[in-house]
């Protein structure tokens, strides 16, 4: 890690944050309360003041801002500002800040600080938000962290890094009430006010049998609700939802979703319990599971404006290539007709609009396939129906364009045959649009490859080459190019 002296200095990573007032967060130099953003004359003024070199001024803008918004703050102001922001705020920059950061902002911040200083953060910060910020760093830079943590600390780090990248075992907090099922209400309720070294916020409290697997739940509500004579046993949940500590983020948020759940036991693989997943880290892997297919759909890359520049160019020029192979492709199909189109030029003309509204009747189908996929709404048990629905529709669409295309054309060149090809050819082009747009995704999704990267250069290209092949071959066969 690279040292930034006076950045060390002024941080104090162990200053526990408190949330500002909702009076003092919302008010109307910072934050614009329609959008819930921070407003640019605001961030005009902490640049202003950094570049002034007036920190006093910076740390009185920033205080009463919530952790989330300076992170945005962050996000915000130019690269070349961020270690002075840092230096200027001080004790702001916490561990709920450092949380709430873009990964490659707190990449860079990271990176200034010495082992101690990130260890000192790490502790603040729950166990899922500690690893990842740990995770990203070098193996050598991880070491030097983990050394400086206290055991228990460091313990539940490496066994959080253990597991494979997205899955439970990476996303869970180790921070959860577990008890006995004997206990009586009475007697857990004794028990939280009890114990300081519990957990301060928590919804449910998990109740285990002496093997330490999780055999229901109780609410908060039925616990303050319930006589304290009553046993647990008598009021918990018993039916829950179990997530196994292997089982891949975007599964576990499906649960969520499904079920409604507001946390859940995460057990391993013996079935004891070893963590919680809680909604609010849930919401966070939806966004990112929903941005990283769409992204993925048009070849972007990750599509983060914080992104180092080459690292961008390089994942994108890499889809660009091969597009351009696709391409190359389809120009080759157009040279096969290169003689009818010399003999009859408004084929050149024509034969774009064919492959591109393929390309977009694909495009449509594509999308819709990849969501329910990515969803579980399109299993083994109903691909078969979802084929024969998608080609109803790209027969329906094709049909209404094709009328469309072909009767204005007929009108326009004063030529019914070359209408009549064209509306045959679009009506063609989106039945191949269709049924490449679910049988691409669902192969590749069979194959074990994610549909949502591979997907698109494939069905743009089979529209491409048929709405080309389809337009001038029929051109060719009806004798209109002779």
């Amino acid at each position: 890690m690279e040292r930034n002296e006076d950045l060390i200095e002024s941080l104090a990573p162990d200053a526990e944050i408190s949330p500002a007032p909702v009076e003092a967060v919302r008010n109307a130099d910072s934050l614009d309360q329609e959008d819930n953003t921070l407003r640019p004359g605001f961030v005009r003024k902490v640049a202003e003041a950094l570049e002034a070199g007036d920190d006093e001024t910076v740390y009185n803008l920033v205080e009463p801002l919530h952790p989330a918004d300076i992170a945005d703050l962050f996000e915000l102001i130019d690269q070349d500002d961020r270690v002075k922001l840092a230096r200027a705020i001080n004790d702001l920059l916490g561990g709920e800040v450092i949380a709430e950061l873009n990964d490659y902002v707190r990449e860079y911040l990271v990176e200034e600080l010495e082992p101690e200083e990130v260890a000192e953060l790490a502790e603040q910060m729950e166990t899922d938000d500690a690893v990842a910020l740990i995770e990203d760093l070098d193996e050598e830079d991880q070491q030097a962290v983990l050394a400086e943590m206290e055991p228990e600390d460091r313990a539940a780090i490496e066994s959080a890094l253990s597991y494979p990248e997205e899955t439970a075992g990476r996303l869970m907090s180790r921070d959860v009430i577990a008890v006995p099922e004997a206990m009586t209400v009475g007697d857990l309720i004794d028990y939280l006010r009890r114990d300081d070294e519990l957990p301060t916020e928590f919804w449910e409290v998990f109740i285990v049998d002496h093997k330490h697997h999780p055999v229901g739940t109780c609410s908060l509500s039925w616990i303050l609700r319930a006589p304290r004579s009553v046993q647990l046993a008598d009021v918990m949940k018993r039916d829950q939802t179990l997530i196994p500590v292997t089982m891949d983020q975007e599964e576990v948020a499906l649960r969520f979703q499904k079920y409604a759940l507001i946390s859940a036991a995460v057990i391993d693989e013996a079935g004891r319990l070893v963590g919680q997943i809680t909604v609010d880290d849930i919401v966070h892997i939806i966004q990112e599971e929903a941005s990283e297919d769409i992204l993925r759909l048009s070849g972007a890359g990750d599509g983060d404006i914080n992104e180092p520049i080459l690292l961008t160019v390089r994942t994108r020029l890499t889809w660009l290539i091969v597009n351009l192979g696709t391409a190359m492709v389809a120009a080759s199909v157009v040279g096969m007709f290169q003689g009818a189109i010399a003999r009859f030029a408004l084929l050149a003309v024509l034969m774009p609009i064919v492959s591109g509204m393929g390309g977009n009747a694909g495009t449509q189908t594509l999308a819709v396939v990849v969501r329910a996929i990515a969803t579980n709404q399109l299993t083994s048990s109903n691909t078969v129906r979802m084929i024969l629905r998608e080609l109803r529709i790209a027969a329906t669409n094709g049909t209404a364009l094709g009328i469309l295309i072909g009767s204005a054309t007929a009108l326009l060149f004063s030529n019914p045959l070359l209408g009549a090809v064209i509306g045959s050819a679009m009506v063609i082009n989106n039945l191949v649009a269709g049924l490449a747009g679910i049988m691409v995704p669902v192969t590749l999704d069979r194959l074990k490859v994610d549909p949502a990267v591979s997907s698109a250069v494939f069905v743009t290209m089979a529209t491409d080459v048929m709405g080309f092949f389809s337009f001038l071959g029929l051109a060719v066969l009806s004798g209109l190019a002779a």
